[in-house]
């Protein structure tokens, strides 16, 4: 199928820039897994496909490249790269680093703002639970995000939330891949209800626990999807 079949219009917002616009569309695209490992991305195509210059898409594909989830070969093409085992675990390690730390802070919050907190992330819960009747991956995949960048935002380190993605491309497409297997989206709603039960009770210990369970599956189907997507994997 053509590339470019698969990428849909962008609608751009005039009052910002183009090439972050096209970055986040062509990223959703690639994380996703809608664009897949090998697809070359052609810049003077997508240029009039987006009905744009060239300069734009140029600096998205460069964005893309310091992510790691594009091949540059300069003069040639720009190639959606295969995903990335070590760097999907250095980037599981930098968040289950952090989000455990962000769960003492949040288990320690003064009353009103821990109230507000648990009324939000019970919000999410129902978002998530909303996306699972009828099974919309890619509504659960968002509502999945959204949860945990509240998370962030509640412990006031939000700016961290933009590292971790950064540094997430290639985990994240590991978790697309594996979200269709059987009980995988409701054990992800069922786990952050045991995260947010634990934090209602002000637990960190436990709190921590859930979390650690939450994540400890993360990589453990990659051997499931390098079997099943063997083109899709590196290292």
């Amino acid at each position: 199928m053509d590339v470019l079949a698969k990428i849909p219009p962008l609608r751009f917002d005039r009052e910002r820039q183009a090439a972050p616009q096209v970055f986040e569309a062509l990223r959703e695209l690639i994380v996703s897994v809608a664009l897949e490992p090998g697809m070359v991305l052609p810049r003077a195509e997508l240029a009039e496909h987006y009905g744009i210059s060239q300069t734009p898409i140029r600096d998205a594909l460069m964005r893309l490249g310091e992510e790691g989830l594009v091949d540059i070969f300069p003069q040639h093409a720009t190639v959606v790269s295969r995903i990335d085992i070590a760097a999907a675990l250095q980037a599981h390690f930098l968040r289950r680093s952090i989000e455990l730390e962000i769960l003492r802070t949040l288990a320690a919050l003064p009353e009103a703002a821990h109230a507000a907190l648990m009324g939000r992330l019970h919000a999410h819960l129902r978002r998530q639970a909303e996306a699972l009747q009828p099974l919309d991956y890619a509504a659960l995949a968002a509502a999945d995000q959204a949860f945990h960048r509240e998370l962030y935002q509640a412990a006031d380190v939000e700016p961290l939330w933009a590292l971790v993605r950064q540094r997430s491309g290639h985990v994240d497409r590991l978790r697309r891949l594996n979200l269709p297997a059987e009980g995988k989206a409701q054990a992800i709603v069922r786990d952050h209800g045991a995260i947010v039960e634990a934090l209602a009770r002000r637990d960190a210990v436990a709190a921590e626990a859930a979390l650690r369970k939450h994540l400890s599956g993360t990589l453990s189907f990659v051997a499931d999807i390098r079997a099943q997507y063997p083109a899709f994997v590196s290292g």
